[in-house]
């Protein structure tokens, strides 16, 4: 089997985490802080904030500005459930925007005309894009709306580590409040699990470093008894820590990002060469964006193919072709019955999940495993 994706582990992975072993500490050492700074100094933001993973991490940050019962947070419905279960976490109200047909992101023109015609004391707090597939958001229309309307911007940024946007890092938070990445194992680099907030907010800094460790303090400078044993619980937080063999493996594979980047746009060019002809959309990728093309998505015309998805999807499988949906539509989700969403509310996102599959693509794989991949989907649908 092709799998979709999966981790690339070097020599020097293995060595700088059986270091790690070998220390005196495997949880709250240099290794983090080191880490840390290398992620802040390769995206360009000021400050960086590791954590357990970018589930943690989006919890995180919608507690650091102060997301409660009274918001409401909006986001896509072509995401991770993390991306709206985090609101949900705080007590807050959850909406979706749906994607554009083409980018498969936030649909810009469609939030406009939503906040437009939603009631002040009913528009969001909090939106949180998604850089889906590693192409970015149109961030800096975001960033304007946010201006105009009043909301802030956490940018889910999972698979996007090393994409740009006008020649602007992700992550840099020129366009937001806070940006979270993902260090899973099918991700640009991993962690096993992990993950990142990046911020230039000193305050929301500090507050994500208390907020990570249980909501302890041990800063003199704030607490009642000064001593270098003494330690106060200010807030109520949480277990979202990195430990220090995630931290290291997290910097060995970060000397490796650009070269993972590359090798996936070699991959997605060559699928774009060879799968042109077929009656599938490929990915769009806009002209001011590099991608990191964490996923290749391509959707089948439901037109032209008169097969069912569950029928695509076997027939790949059987071939031994991993493919994966990127997302199940998270308004439709269970949980989020509360909040009477329905069928049909968000069209574009529902049919990618009708016709959307995330085809293999991972650094390493091979250029036969690539002709495999282009025969298979050739035979599934109905080419020569």
């Amino acid at each position: 089997m092709i799998p979709y994706s999966k981790q690339s582990i070097s020599k020097e992975d293995v060595s700088s985490v059986i270091k790690v072993m070998r220390s005196n500490l495997l949880t709250q050492g240099k290794h983090l802080n080191i880490f840390e700074n290398q992620i802040a100094k390769f995206v360009g933001s000021r400050f960086s904030v590791a954590v357990s993973s970018a589930s943690a991490g989006l919890h995180l940050s919608c507690l650091a500005l102060n997301v409660s019962k009274k918001d409401t947070v909006w986001t896509v419905p072509n995401t991770f459930i993390a991306s709206a279960s985090c609101a949900l976490h705080c007590g807050a109200k959850v909406d979706f925007v749906d994607i554009d047909e083409n980018t498969l992101n936030i649909c810009v023109k469609k939030l406009e005309k939503k906040l437009l015609i939603t009631p002040k004391k009913k528009r969001p707090s909090i939106i949180i894009p998604v850089h889906f597939a590693g192409q970015p958001n149109e961030q800096e229309k975001l960033f304007n709306l946010s201006k105009k309307y009043g909301f802030k911007i956490i940018e889910d940024a999972s698979h996007s580590l090393g994409a740009k946007r006008k020649n602007q890092k992700v992550g840099n938070c020129k366009w937001s409040e806070l940006t979270v990445f993902s260090f899973h194992p099918v991700k640009p680099i991993t962690t096993a699990e992990g993950g990142v907030i990046t911020t230039n907010n000193k305050k929301l800094y500090d507050k994500l470093r208390i907020l990570r460790n249980h909501g302890i303090s041990r800063d003199y400078r704030k607490l009642r008894y000064k001593s270098f044993w003494y330690y106060e619980q200010i807030a109520l937080g949480f277990n979202y820590r990195m430990n220090e063999i995630q931290a290291a493996l997290g910097s060995s594979q970060l000397k490796r990002i650009k070269k993972f980047n590359i090798f996936r746009n070699k991959v997605a060019k060559n699928y774009f060469k060879n799968l042109k002809n077929l009656p599938i959309k490929l990915p769009t990728i806009q002209k001011d964006n590099y991608s990191t093309f964490h996923l290749f998505v391509i959707n089948f015309d439901e037109k032209k193919i008169k097969k069912s998805y569950d029928q695509i999807y076997r027939e790949l499988i059987k071939n031994k072709i991993g493919v994966n949906l990127h997302y199940l539509p998270v308004h439709l989700q269970p949980v989020f019955k509360k909040f009477k969403f329905k069928k049909g509310d968000f069209p574009e996102s529902e049919k990618h999940a009708r016709t959307g599959f995330s085809l293999p693509i991972f650094y390493k794989i091979s250029r036969k495993e690539q002709k495999k991949v282009i025969r298979v989907l050739n035979k599934v649908f109905n080419k020569k």
